[in-house]
This record gives structure tokens, C-alpha cells and sequence, in this order.
């Protein structure tokens, strides 16, 4: 097949951006011809360039026409739309309509129901935009970028292409990557029939770690949303009873490191490289994933897969149905401290229990995330959206 996949870059890199590209690895490695079309967000530089994206994000005309320059040059048989907010803008599917060129939008957040993409404000999941034709609160809030403008341009993009059929009738398979988040876009609307799991996956395979280090290990994004609070205050419950090791940086950053300061066996590496952080995870006891908001199908979860590490993490969105309780990890719930100090408690008395865990941990890996299973399941969600297309 060819296959043109369609995306926009984020300011700040994150795990959107290494999916499309692994996508692209893995469809380049089974014979397929790629090309890679991407607007970047590092274009939106000041106030003028600012009031042109948000005017775009609801319908780009430039979009489109470069989208159509691109089918005719590259006559793709399929396009995978990843990211078209905000430089790309909806007008990209009418582009491949136009063109006769069947679509695959792969849903990383739910942009299409909520202005700031993660049902996140306030430091808890919301759902206040759902249901509703224009999703004023939103707007109320200032959900995208803390700006009530740039909400409202938001806001008129998703209620326009919900009024115009857009969601409904110019996409002819859409990915969801987990059945929690694919439940949530047809509560929102989407046509049931046209959505279609497809985790993530992990290449290359990173091999198994034997978990010998006395430490739990977080690694991510140092942000609100992450529930650093709540690991910091669980650790100072724990006391030294396990150390810590914290990967990432963020917002939160300095704040995090000045609390590991004062904490026992608690360290703030900041970013590390990828063999570096691949090294923690295989001598690490325990993952610790603590997010408060609906995480997508975070990276950070498949990595832990691999090496065989348990992980304990929240029991909210689609951590509660990726993690199974006893088999790959535990759960804790959302936001208190109490009970993921409990939990961790709970690992450390029964080591047995624990390494029972990895090999099961492993197993789920290879029974679900390995290159060859996606591309499987990637192929099969092509040939359905071709079919369809042509009906």
C-alpha cells in the first residue's frame, strides 16, 4: 500500500509524535511506500500567527489545498490522519474525500469533545463539554491555552464539523486505543461501528530485567496531571522503606526536586536517555503510575510491559482496564496517598507475589503490544476503511 500519513507536531514533543513514527517504521518494514506530511506548532510564533491558527483551526483552505497537492503527487491508497490540530484543520478530510482517498484518523485525545483534549481541569477529570452541541463551558474556563479566544475558536471548530456531518461522514475508520477511550468518543457522538481498537506498541523489543534494585520508579512528565503530589506524599508515609527514582522534567520540576531533597532515598534524575531509563525500568521493583486525569495508552505503561515490571497505578480511565489487579500490577485509587503507600506496603511484604507478577507482566506484552500484533491489526483497520470507501 501507500500510505500518506498526516500530522501535527506539538511545541513540545511527546508520545503522539514517536507513535507516528514508529507507525511509519513499522509500515516501511513490511514493504509498504510512506510519506510523512507535518505542520509544526513551532510556526505559531506571536500574536498575528496566534490569531491565523485559531482562525484556520476551524477550516484552512491553505490546508486543504496542500493536503490535495500531496494525493496528487504521492496517489496514496490510504490517509492516516494522526494530529490536524490546529495548523491542518478538519478541511484536510475534505481534501481526501475530493480526491476519492479513503481516511484512518487514529484519536490520541479527545480534541474532538473538549477544548483542552484530556477531559482534565482543576486537578480532576471533567466532562462538563460532553453532550453539548457548543461546549460553552470550555469557553467559561478558558480550557485551551487558559484563553477564553482561543476556547471559542476551538469551540467553533468541533460544533461546525459535528453540525456538517464532518466527524460523522468524512472519516471512514477511526482508532481508538483503548475501549475505555472508545466508549468516551461514542458517548460523544462518533459512530460506533467506525471506531476500532489499536493499542500502541513497542519496537524494538527492549528484553526482559530481573528487578534486583531496592527502588520503585516513576517516569513521565512532571505536571499536575501526573499526580506527583500524590507519589511525594505516598513516599513520605513509606518513609525509607523503598527508595524512589523519579524520570522526567516539567512544570513541576523544581518543586518535585525540592521535595525529593528532603525526602529518604528519594531522587530526581530529570530526564534521562532511552537506555538509561530502559536500564531503571529492568532493576526496578515496581512502576508507580499515579495520573489523576484519562491518560491515552501512555508509552511509559508498554516500556514497563517489556522488561516484565509490575506497575501500581491509578484506578481511573483506561489504566483501570490496562492494568489487571494481581496478574500485571495493582491498583490504587486516584489521587490518595493512604492507599498507594498501602499498595506499595503491600508488594514489599509479599516479594513472592511480586515476581510472580513478571513473567505475566512479559506475557501480556507479547500477547498484545509487539510489532507484528499492530501491524496485524493496523492492516485489517486499512482494509476496512478501504472497503467502506469504496461502497
Amino acid at each position: 500500500m501507500r500510505v500518506l500519513q498526516l500530522h501535527n507536531l506539538y511545541k513540545i514533543a511527546g508520545g503522539e509524535d514517536v507513535v507516528v513514527e514508529a507507525e511509519r517504521d513499522l509500515l516501511e518494514a513490511n514493504g509498504h511506500d510512506v510519506a510523512l506530511l507535518q505542520e509544526d506548532n513551532d510556526r505559531i510564533t506571536d500574536t498575528l500567527s496566534q490569531a491565523i491558527a485559531a482562525v484556520g483551526a476551524i477550516y484552512s483552505p491553505s490546508a486543504k489545498k496542500q493536503v490535495r497537492a500531496e494525493i496528487a503527487r504521492f496517489r496514496p491508497d490510504i490517509v492516516h490522519v494522526h494530529n490536524f490540530f490546529p495548523l491542518w484543520s478538519p478541511a484536510v478530510y475534505d481534501a481526501c474525500r475530493e480526491a476519492g482517498v479513503p481516511v484512518v484518523q487514529t484519536l490520541h485525545n479527545y480534541r474532538l469533545f473538549c477544548a483542552g483534549a484530556f477531559f482534565f481541569r482543576d486537578g480532576k477529570p471533567c466532562e462538563d463539554c460532553m453532550g453539548k452541541f457548543f461546549p460553552w463551558p470550555g469557553v467559561v474556563h478558558g480550557c485551551y491555552r487558559d484563553s477564553r479566544l482561543g476556547t471559542a475558536a476551538v469551540a467553533a471548530m468541533q460544533s461546525l464539523h459535528r453540525a456538517r456531518g464532518t466527524w460523522q461522514e468524512r472519516v471512514d475508520r477511526y482508532i481508538a486505543l483503548t475501549e475505555f477511550a472508545r466508549e468516551k468518543f461514542i458517548e460523544g457522538g462518533l459512530p460506533a461501528k467506525k471506531i476500532l481498537v489499536k493499542p500502541n506498541f513497542l519496537s524494538p523489543d527492549t528484553g526482559v530485567g530481573e528487578g534486583r534494585g531496592q527502588y520503585a520508579l516513576f517516569v513521565g512528565r512532571l505536571s499536575p496531571e501526573k499526580g506527583l503530589s500524590t507519589l511525594l506524599a505516598a513516599w513520605e508515609k513509606l518513609g525509607d522503606r523503598l527508595g524512589l527514582k523519579i524520570v522526567g522534567d516539567g512544570p513541576m520540576q523544581e518543586e518535585v526536586a525540592a521535595a525529593a531533597s528532603k525526602l529518604p532515598r528519594v531522587e530526581c534524575l530529570g530526564r534521562q536517555p532511552k537506555e538509561r531509563v530502559r536500564e531503571l525500568m529492568k532493576n526496578a521493583k515496581i512502576l508507580v503510575f499515579c495520573s489523576v486525569w484519562y491518560e491515552g495508552f501512555p508509552m511509559v505503561l508498554l516500556e514497563a510491559y517489556a522488561v516484565g515490571l509490575p506497575v501500581v497505578a491509578s484506578n481511573l480511565g483506561s489504566l483501570s482496564s490496562l492494568v489487571d489487579p494481581d496478574r500485571t500490577g495493582l491498583h490504587f485509587r486516584p489521587g490518595d496517598p493512604d492507599d498507594l503507600a498501602a499498595k506499595v506496603e503491600w508488594a514489599l511484604a509479599h516479594p513472592e507475589d511480586l515476581a510472580r507478577m513478571r513473567p505475566e507482566v512479559r506475557a501480556e506484552f507479547e500477547a498484545k503490544y509487539t510489532a507484528a500484533q499492530n501491524y496485524r491489526q493496523l492492516m485489517e483497520i486499512y482494509e476496512l476503511a478501504c472497503s467502506s470507501s469504496s461502497n
